[in-house]
C-alpha cells in the first residue's frame, strides 16, 4: 500500500462487475490492481475514477467507481500512446538540442508530435529517434505528475524550460484556469492534462512512420514545424501484427486501388483536394445515389438542387461563416454594371439553402414534416497536410436531407432517420456500427449557438429516440455541431479501423435564425424543428472507406464491370458477342474481352480488375448454347444456359446481396 494512506478512513470503490469493496483513503489504482492479481497491476497503465482517466499512483479521496486501464482497451491506447509522444520528444530533445514542442497527442493509430527545429529530420533520422525511445524506455524512468499555478507554470516555462509555446498557450488558451498540470520524465517536460504511464519501461517497441509539415496551432500565418507520427507498443509481438495490418491496408489503400481500378483520378491542375470520377468509379457513385434515391422516395422525400456558391450574408445568417470561417474558401467578391458590391462564398453547407426553399411559402400543421433531399456539393479549404485522396477532400458531395416537422413528431422522425442511416450500412456490409449521442459540453457554452433550455430538449429528443431504436451507444461530450446534438455512426471496416460516415442531428437553432414556421391547428404561428441526416455523409469519403473495406472486390450490384465475355478462340466471336448483348440488354454491366490471348492469361487479368463474373464460351458452349461461369476469387461455378445465367446475375444483382 502506498506511504499515504489513511487507514482510519476507509472508501467504498465499485469494481466493474459491480462488487464493492473497501480500501483505506489514499490508496491507488495500483494498490486496487495488486489486491486484484498481480497479473493486472502488472498490465495496469492508468485508471478509470467515475468515467474520468486518472494516474495510477493518484490516491483517491471519495467513494467512487473505478476500473484499471490496460492496453487492451481504447483508453488505454491513448494513454500509451499520449506517454509514447511525450517519449519521442525526449528523444528528440536529446539528440537534437534546441527543438521546441507544440501538440502532440494521441491519435487513432498512434501519435505524433509538432516539432520547431532548425534541423529538417529524414529517415534515418526516424531510426536514430526510434533507438533513443527505447534507450530512454530502458532506464525506467518514472513519468511524474505535478500540479501548480498558472502564474508558476509560466514561470517555469520562460526561466526553467523556456519553451515560448507552451508560454502561449498558458496565457492564451489556459489564461482562465487557475492550476495546470506538468509532467516530468527525466529531464523532460511538458504541460499536460494526463494521464501517463507510470515509467517509461512499459515501452517495449516503437515505430515513427512519416513526416509532414504543420503548423503552430493550425494556423498558416504562424511558424511551420514538422509533424512526426509514430506508434509504439508493450511488446514486440504487437508492433508485428499491426505492420502486418499496416500492410494490408498498404494494399487496400484507396488511392492504389482507385488508380489500379480507373475509379477516380487526382490532378493538380484541377487542384488539391478536388477528385475527378472516372467512368467505373461514377457508376459506383451512381449506383449509390440510386439506391438511396430510391429508397428515399419510397419514404417520402422531396428532391431539391440548390446553387454551388451563395451571397455571403446566407452563410452569415446561418452561423456557418463565423463558425467555419476558417475551413472555408475566401469570399468571391463581384461587382455589377452599377458598381453595387456583392460577397458570394462556395457553398459550405447546403442547409441554409434548404431552410429558403421551406420558407419560401406558408406551411400548415398538415402538411409537415417535409423531408427535403439533395446530394448537394460543397466546398471546404482543409490544409494541404490533411487532404487524403476521397476520404479527405476539399469538394464533395453530401447526401444531404432536412427534415422539418412538429416538435409532436421529432422522435419518430429521428427514429425513421436512425432507421434509414442502419438500413444502408447493412445493404453495403458495414455489420460493426457504433453510435455516440454527441452532445454539447455545458462547460463552454459559447461554442453553440441557442439557449441551455433548448439544448436540454434536443439532447433529451435523442436520447429517447436512440433508446427506442434500441442501440447501443456511447455519450461523446462536446462533440455537438454548433447548432444541435447529433448521432454518430462510426463504422469498423475489415480491418478492424473506426470511421465517422453517417449522422443525424437535431436542430432548434436554425428554425429561430431564418424564423422559420408553420401554422398549427389554433391559427397561431409556431417553429418547427429541423432534423439534419445524411447516412452516406460524404459520397466520396463513403466511397473510399468502401474501397478500403471490399479491397476493391464490391458487390455484383456495385461493380462497375458486372461480368466479362471471354471466348476461348475467334472462331467464337460472334457467339460470345451475343451473348455480351443478351447481358446488356438484361441490364447487366458486360464487357467483351476479343483480344488474341490464352483463355488463362484472359482470367488471370480479369481476377486482378476484381471483376465479379467471368463467362467463358468455346465451340462446346455454342454448340449447347450455353456458357461456362467462373466467380472471381472462388472460380469454376459451372456450365448454365444462357437464360439461367442471367437470371442468376440478376437475382443477385436485384437482392443487392
Amino acid at each position: 500500500m502506498s506511504d499515504n494512506l489513511e487507514s482510519q478512513v476507509m472508501l467504498s470503490i465499485t469494481l466493474p462487475d459491480g462488487t464493492i469493496k473497501l480500501f483505506p483513503k489514499g490508496s491507488t489504482g495500483l494498490d486496487i490492481a495488486l489486491s486484484i492479481g498481480r497479473r493486472l497491476a502488472d498490465a495496469a497503465l492508468a485508471v478509470m475514477i467515475d468515467g474520468k482517466a486518472a494516474d495510477l499512483s493518484m490516491p483517491i479521496g471519495m467513494d467512487c467507481t473505478l476500473s484499471i486501464i490496460t492496453f487492451d482497451s481504447a483508453e488505454g491506447h491513448e494513454v500509451f500512446w499520449h506517454s509514447a509522444s511525450h517519449i519521442m520528444a525526449s528523444a528528440v530533445e536529446e539528440l537534437f538540442p534546441g527543438a521546441r514542442f507544440g501538440a502532440g497527442p494521441a491519435v487513432e493509430q498512434g501519435f505524433y508530435y509538432d516539432i520547431a527545429s532548425s534541423h529538417r529530420f529524414n529517415e534515418d533520422d526516424l531510426r536514430s529517434i526510434e533507438k533513443k525511445m527505447l534507450e530512454i524506455a530502458g532506464r525506467d524512468t518514472p513519468i511524474v505528475r505535478e500540479e501548480m499555478t498558472r502564474e508558476a507554470a509560466i514561470e517555469f516555462f520562460k526561466t526553467v524550460r523556456r519553451d515560448p509555446y507552451k508560454v502561449e498557450i498558458l496565457e492564451d488558451t489556459l489564461k482562465n484556469v487557475p492550476t495546470v498540470s506538468l509532467y516530468h520524465e527525466g529531464g523532460f517536460t511538458d504541460l499536460c492534462t494526463g494521464p501517463h504511464l507510470p515509467s517509461t519501461s512499459r515501452l517495449k517497441a516503437v515505430r515513427l512512420f512519416n513526416i509532414s509539415s504543420s503548423f503552430w496551432r493550425g494556423d498558416s500565418s504562424r511558424e511551420s514545424m514538422q509533424r512526426i507520427y509514430g506508434i509504439a507498443f508493450p511488446s514486440e509481438k504487437l508492433l508485428k501484427e499491426h505492420l502486418e495490418r499496416l500492410e494490408e491496408a498498404r494494399k487496400r489503400d484507396h488511392r492504389r486501388l482507385g488508380q489500379e481500378l480507373k475509379l477516380f483520378m487526382l490532378s493538380p491542375e484541377i487542384g488539391s483536394g478536388l477528385p475527378v470520377w472516372l467512368p467505373k468509379g461514377a457508376i459506383i457513385r451512381q449506383e449509390l445515389e440510386t439506391f438511396l434515391k430510391d429508397e428515399q422516395r419510397r419514404r417520402g422525400y422531396l428532391p431539391v438542387y440548390t446553387p454551388h456558391i451563395g451571397n455571403i450574408e446566407l452563410y452569415k445568417r446561418s452561423g456557418h461563416y463565423p463558425y467555419y470561417s476558417d475551413s472555408q474558401f475566401p469570399p468571391l467578391t463581384y461587382h455589377d454594371e452599377d458598381g453595387k458590391q456583392e460577397q458570394y462564398l462556395l457553398k459550405p453547407m447546403n442547409c441554409p439553402h434548404h431552410h429558403l426553399i421551406y420558407s419560401s411559402e406558408m406551411r400548415s400543421y398538415r402538411d409537415l414534416p417535409i423531408r427535403l433531399t439533395e446530394f448537394g456539393t460543397v466546398y471546404r479549404h482543409e490544409q494541404s497536410g490533411e487532404l487524403n485522396g476521397l476520404v479527405r477532400a476539399r469538394g464533395f458531395t453530401q447526401d444531404d436531407s432536412h427534415i422539418y416537422c412538429r416538435p409532436d413528431q421529432l422522435v419518430d422522425e429521428i427514429c425513421n432517420a436512425i432507421d434509414l442511416t442502419q438500413f444502408v450500412f447493412r445493404t453495403l456490409g458495414f455489420d460493426a456500427v457504433e453510435t455516440r449521442l454527441s452532445m454539447h459540453d455545458p462547460e463552454n457554452q459559447t461554442k453553440y449557438g441557442g439557449t441551455p433550455e433548448v439544448w436540454e430538449q434536443a439532447e433529451k429528443d435523442v436520447k429517447e429516440a436512440a433508446d427506442r431504436m434500441g442501440i447501443k451507444y456511447f455519450i461523446g461530450i462536446g462533440e455537438a455541431s454548433f447548432y444541435g446534438p447529433k448521432i454518430d455512426f462510426i463504422v469498423r471496416d475489415a480491418l478492424g479501423r473506426k470511421w465517422q460516415l453517417g449522422t443525424v442531428q437535431v436542430d432548434y437553432v436554425m428554425p429561430e435564425r431564418f424564423d422559420l414556421t408553420y401554422v398549427g391547428n389554433d391559427g397561431q404561428k409556431h417553429r418547427p424543428v429541423v432534423i439534419h441526416r445524411a447516412p452516406f455523409g460524404s459520397m466520396e469519403r463513403f466511397i473510399g472507406v468502401l474501397i478500403e473495406h471490399t479491397a476493391g472486390n464490391f458487390p455484383l450490384w456495385l461493380a462497375p464491370v458486372q461480368a466479362v465475355v471471354l471466348p476461348i478462340a475467334e472462331d467464337v466471336h460472334d457467339y460470345a458477342a451475343g451473348v455480351r448483348n443478351a447481358m446488356l440488354a438484361a441490364g447487366i454491366r458486360t464487357e467483351l474481352d476479343l483480344r488474341s490471348e490464352k483463355i488463362g492469361k484472359k482470367i488471370r487479368e480479369s481476377e486482378l480488375s476484381k471483376i465479379p463474373y467471368m463467362v467463358v464460351v468455346g465451340q462446346k458452349e455454342e454448340e449447347k448454347g450455353a456458357v461456362s461461369l467462373r466467380r472471381h476469387r472462388k472460380g469454376d461455378e459451372g456450365t448454365l444456359s444462357i437464360q439461367d445465367m442471367i437470371e442468376r446475375l440478376r437475382e443477385e444483382i436485384d437482392r443487392k446481396a
